[in-house]
């Protein structure tokens, strides 16, 4: 900080540079005492260099005035105006005497005919200025100017301002000099420089006016240059509280908000900052107070500096450190208020020294002045900011305090903003994960991969999903869907119809009918969560919706049925690698009602590939739907050796950016059952057919060497086949398959479905189901377009599973 310097002050240097005598009033500007001075290197007090015109005024060996950069004895910095005149002693040796600078009147031009120019120049602009001639060469100037250009008017007479200083602005001024003689206009500029006679920057209003003689003709030109640091530092903090109001709170991500801040700030006013949130809220976590009697662990979540890499830091971004019981930090952040700081500061030192890695980054970097700010949103403190100043000279002022704080405060409803955000988003994806299967289902005939990735963007999750879902008789059923919104609600919805879905298809309803159940339920649901409350006869709102796939694959047959609702027709890659999309008629989305739904049966080879997707793998990026199944065709035609892999290299070809909305992906490999772990056998409607169930069943589990569940076996078929002979129609066949269970069906034409019911004590009839029920695993019925089928499952031996065999 600048300081005015005491009437006293008196500093003899010798020859070699050494303090040899020290006033009073140098004691009062720097505080060291004439004991602890005299004798060290005058160099050591330097905290700067000296400005280049005191530079050359003491190589020459002349008086210099200029303004020097010191160090106090409270290790901060001073500036003072200070005057070296140059002695000789008695040996003939050079020394300085360095005291302070008194004021001097006007430099009085001795040149002929200057005097008239410099009377203009007073009676015209009573201010300090520089005159220069009809050639735009210097004539005189008052006494600041002459220190500002840090040479005597000797020196610069004669000489234009290119050729006083020879480097930038002064180019450019010279340029306005010549302008203004030639037009006879007054001209007006701004700039920020260091002039060779000063020790900082400075900005100034530079004020360029003709100089006319009695008939107007223009002979000359005043400059005038107006100290405007501080309206510039003014204008400064505008721009960056402006800069702030745009930059900051771009995302929704907690650590790229913090960046924002820290990024505002070193661009403004600051040269180094950092942004330390509690370990609390950089773990997404709600904000824990602060204690004063205990350590608080921070992350640091962001630093930026004006030298690259941040060398200044001794926390990389994303560590961890803690602010120490007593520390300023702890006091700022309980106290909810910013704070200027100097690193001499009993609290700050003490924290400094604390690290030898922070002590040795402050002493090298010159490090005086910090700023603690804290982040507070919404009564609660998030973290902290520190701003830093080692290469601006100026410290942090009270204003520099306010604007911090002005743009911290914004940064931390951003950040809070960002924190929420991500808090409820990873709850809402935990949700929706959670009613996603966790993994495939053992099937004896389809391998299935897939992938489900949320959107990246800043919206809600959605309601895609998807499952797998084993069926009677080894098949197995594949869907995947997608309702219609983003957010929680749509997570919800989803996981209703997920669950509906499974209880539809335990059933074994069609495709067809399945789809059917599932619109009517979306009505149902529809109406219910509308926004307002509606009578039952009201028509839907149309919004809850949903659009949905639906395949049976029966790996006996190897054929597989499918229906869909408003959603992309499934892919079917041939064992050749071909690839086609099953002409598979739309139907209307869910929830629209009243519209039918049509079934396809395909026959497909062994090792054939079924792709199922939602519409957000296609329509991701900027490429439209017939775009996106071209590249997904692409995809699969070269399919990888897995299906894992497969579905990367899906992803990897289809998505071209983060995806805008939810994608599911599966792919289901389907292949051909042993026709030696099915049999099936055609009987006839006669009491004997119960017999010859039995006995061809027994046989048969005897060939699969399944000797130990043959009694469980013709007490099922037994039952099964006696319940078809009274309740049902011609044909009847029997049909058992060894798989990871022994499953036994038995078909026959009439629609009729059993019920399970509880015979009472002297009934006749009634206990078949129960006995069957009581042996098998599980057992139900499933409609056949020619009838039903009553099936029954029940584990195998371990010794005699089909991986023993």
């Amino acid at each position: 900080m600048e300081r005015r310097v005491p009437g006293d002050l008196a500093v003899v240097i010798d020859a070699a540079g050494t303090i040899t005598a020290w006033s009073a009033g140098a004691r009062q500007l720097l505080g060291y005492e004439p004991a602890e001075i005299v004798g060290r290197p005058a160099a050591e007090l330097l905290a700067a260099e000296l400005p280049v015109s005191v530079q050359r005024s003491m190589a020459a060996g002349r008086q210099c005035v200029g303004e020097v950069s010191l160090w106090h004895r409270g290790e901060h910095r001073v500036v003072a105006q200070l005057q070296g005149t140059p002695l000789v002693n008695a040996d003939g040796k050079a020394l300085w005497i360095v005291t302070g600078v008194t004021a001097t009147p006007l430099a009085a031009p001795t040149a002929p005919g200057e005097a008239e120019l410099w009377d203009w120049a007073l009676a015209q602009l009573p201010q300090p200025v520089a005159i220069y001639d009809r050639e735009a060469r210097f004539v005189a100037a008052n006494e600041l100017m002459i220190r500002a250009l840090g040479k005597t008017q000797e020196e610069m007479r004669g000489l234009t301002l290119w050729e006083i200083e020879p480097h930038p602005p002064f180019d450019e001024i010279e340029r306005l000099h010549r302008q203004v003689l030639h037009t006879g206009e007054t001209l007006f500029r701004e700039y920020a420089a260091q002039a060779p006679g000063e020790t900082r920057a400075r900005a100034r209003s530079l004020f360029l006016s003709p100089l006319r003689d009695g008939s107007g003709a223009v002979q000359g030109v005043s400059a005038l240059a107006i100290d405007t640091t501080e309206q510039y530092w003014a204008r400064r903090r505008l721009a960056v509280l402006n800069d702030a109001s745009t930059r900051i709170g771009s995302t929704l991500d907690v650590t790229r908000t913090a960046e924002e801040l820290a990024e505002v700030a070193v661009t403004g006013f600051a040269d180094f900052v950092t942004v330390d949130l509690l370990e609390s809220v950089a773990l997404g976590d709600e904000p824990e107070p602060v204690p004063l009697d205990e350590p608080v662990t921070v992350r640091r979540t962001a630093q930026r500096s004006v030298l690259e890499g941040c060398p200044e830091s001794a926390v990389a971004s994303g560590d961890t450190t803690f602010y120490p019981v007593g520390a300023p930090q702890i006091r700022a952040l309980a106290a909810g208020r910013g704070t200027r700081r100097k690193p001499e500061d009993p609290g700050l030192r003490e924290w400094i020294r604390s690290s030898p890695a922070r002590a040795a980054n402050v002493a090298r970097f010159m490090v005086h002045s910090v700023m603690m700010v804290p982040l507070r949103a919404r009564g609660v403190t998030l973290g902290l900011v520190h701003f830093v100043r080692h290469r601006t000279m100026e410290s942090f002022s009270e204003d520099d305090l306010l604007l911090a704080e002005e743009i911290v405060a914004r940064a931390a409803v951003s950040v809070d903003n960002a924190r929420r955000y991500t808090r409820e988003r990873r709850t809402a994806l935990a949700l929706q994960r959670s009613l996603l299967p966790e993994r495939s289902p053992s099937l004896p005939a389809t391998e299935v991969a897939y992938r489900y990735l949320p959107t990246s963007s800043g919206a809600d999750i959605g309601g895609d999903w998807f499952d797998v879902i084993p069926l009677s008789g080894a098949r197995v059923a594949l869907v995947v869907g997608d309702v219609v919104g983003h957010g929680i609600h749509a997570t919800a919805t989803m996981g209703r119809l997920r669950t509906a879905v499974r209880t539809l298809a335990d059933v074994d309803l069609a495709p067809d009918e399945l789809l059917t159940q599932l619109d009517d339920l979306v009505i149902r649901l529809d109406r219910e969560e509308g926004p307002e409350v509606r009578s039952r006869a009201e028509e839907a709102s149309g919004e809850v919706g949903a659009t949905c796939v639906y395949a049976v694959y029966d790996p006996v047959s190897r054929r597989c049925t499918m229906a869909r609702a408003g959603h992309p027709p499934p892919a079917l890659v041939a064992p050749d690698g071909s690839v086609r999309f099953v002409d598979l008629p739309s139907g209307p989305p869910l929830g629209l009602g009243g519209l039918p739904f049509e079934t396809v049966e395909v026959e497909l080879e062994e090792n054939s590939v079924l792709a199922l997707y939602t519409d957000g793998l296609v329509t991701a990026a900027d490429h439209d739907i017939e775009a996106g199944l071209t590249l997904l065709r692409q995809a699969l035609s070269n399919p990888a050796d897995t299906l894992e892999e497969t579905c990367d290299q899906v992803l990897s070809t289809v998505l071209t950016g983060r995806p805008p909305d939810d994608i599911v992906l599966m792919l289901a490999r389907t292949s051909a059952f042993d026709p030696g772990k099915v049999r099936a056998w055609p009987l006839p409607q006669h009491p004997s057919a119960v017999a010859q169930a039995r006995k061809v069943a027994s046989e048969q589990m005897a060939e699969w060497g399944l000797a130990e569940a043959v009694f469980a076996t013709e007490l099922i078929v037994s039952e099964l086949v006696t319940n078809a002979l009274r309740y049902g129609a011609e044909p009847i066949t029997l049909r058992l398959i060894h798989d990871t269970s022994l499953i036994c069906e038995v078909s026959d034409g009439s629609s009729t479905a059993p019920h399970l019911r509880r015979a009472r004590v002297f009934d006749e009839g009634g206990r078949g189901l129960l006995l069957v029920a009581q042996v098998s695993e599980r057992w139900g019925s499933r409609q056949t377009p020619t009838g039903k089928i009553i099936w029954a499952e029940q584990p195998l031996p371990a010794e005699t599973s089909p991986d023993a065999l």
